[in-house]
């Protein structure tokens, strides 16, 4: 992996692979907001729908596709020869990673296409209707006592113990390939926000607003987008004040533990150890991280929705109450956009 682009293969070749599998995977929504940008003092907000993605978030990107590259390197393979319905492969190892639910879920749908097992590990935080989900794709849930580092410290030595294969979100070594293809997934946002942003006729954004759990679609995004924000082009990754883990980071100069329970209403977000290979994009951007409170959090959805914009929960308004809480902070002339990473948990996706 080179860590000036994240794989291989670039974003559209990974969106027609995706595709492939299911109609699930097609663009998902822009949504142009004047009524929120004018509540919020900016000229545009634009707001990208993954919600509408397969499975209900923008993780079964990243956690679908590495999970399918990782099983076809096992097998010797390219993913369409995994797939192949005439000539499977057998005895193909189970995934595991850890989650705190969509990751999980994309790793279980992965394992799922190619007729291998998964195993997730949870942490006692992460909401029993996540898990549900999971199973109905087919994988076993491990439940760990602790936090989401605590799972992910437990699927890692499961990964060493027996014949299994850790897809991870979240890695120390700036090469691992299946975190980097986890971010590679991501990608195919950026591919088509360039596409969706042009065609609608929208001025490019000036700033890119998106939230941060271990920092993978954060530094997708910063990647994708590098050369086609317009001036200032900030990007801005916003955080839980109880979950700051790429803030420590960046502030440190390198990666930190977030000590603590790490307890937000953002759960998807509840993570205290950042990626190191999106640290280092995230640096190289110059992306800049906003701290938000629980109130903030809590608030993010009620204010997406009631200015018509989709329902979603305090992990998927993440980056607009990073907006919110910078709202005198940003020139009136500013355009801003945000990503929308999940749909309400008790949508039908």
């Amino acid at each position: 992996m080179n860590i000036d682009f994240l794989s291989p293969q670039n974003a559209d070749d990974i969106a027609a692979e995706l595709l492939r599998l299911s109609p699930d995977y097609a663009a998902t929504p822009l949504h142009d907001l004047p009524a929120l940008a004018a509540r919020l003092g900016v000229a545009q907000l634009l707001a990208k729908d993954e919600g509408r993605r397969r499975l209900g978030s923008f993780k079964s990107l990243g956690g679908t596709y590495a999970g399918l590259r990782a099983l076809a390197r096992a097998a010797g393979r390219d993913v369409a020869g995994l797939l192949d319905p005439g000539n499977r492969p057998a005895g193909l190892p189970a995934l595991v990673c850890a989650s705190d639910g969509n990751h999980g879920l994309a790793v279980a749908s992965a394992a799922r296409f190619a007729g291998a097992k998964a195993r997730i590990f949870l942490h006692g935080g992460v909401p029993a209707l996540r898990a549900r989900r999971i199973e109905a794709q087919g994988a076993e849930i491990v439940w760990i006592a602790g936090t989401y580092d605590d799972a992910v410290d437990a699927a890692a030595e499961a990964a060493r113990r027996g014949d299994n294969i850790l897809v991870a979100d979240v890695a120390g070594d700036l090469t691992d390939p299946v975190v980097n293809d986890v971010m590679a997934g991501y990608g195919v946002i950026a591919a088509e926000l360039r596409r969706q942003v042009g065609a609608a006729g929208h001025r490019r954004p000036t700033h890119l607003f998106v939230q941060a759990g271990v920092g993978g679609l954060a530094a997708a995004l910063a990647d994708g987008l590098r050369d086609w924000l317009a001036a200032p082009a900030g990007v801005i990754v916003v955080e839980p004040e109880q979950a700051p883990c790429v803030a420590a980071a960046l502030a440190a100069g390198h990666i930190v533990q977030v000590p603590g329970r790490l307890e937000t209403s953002a759960e998807m977000l509840s993570c205290g150890t950042a990626s190191a290979p999106a640290l280092e994009v995230l640096r190289k951007h110059g992306a800049r991280v906003v701290t938000v409170s629980e109130d903030a959090l809590a608030e993010a959805p009620r204010l997406l929705r009631d200015h018509g914009g989709p329902a979603t929960t305090p992990s998927g308004a993440a980056g607009l109450a990073g907006v919110a809480a910078r709202a005198l902070d940003l020139a009136p002339d500013s355009r801003v956009m945000v990503i929308v990473t999940e749909a309400e948990l008790d949508m039908d996706c």
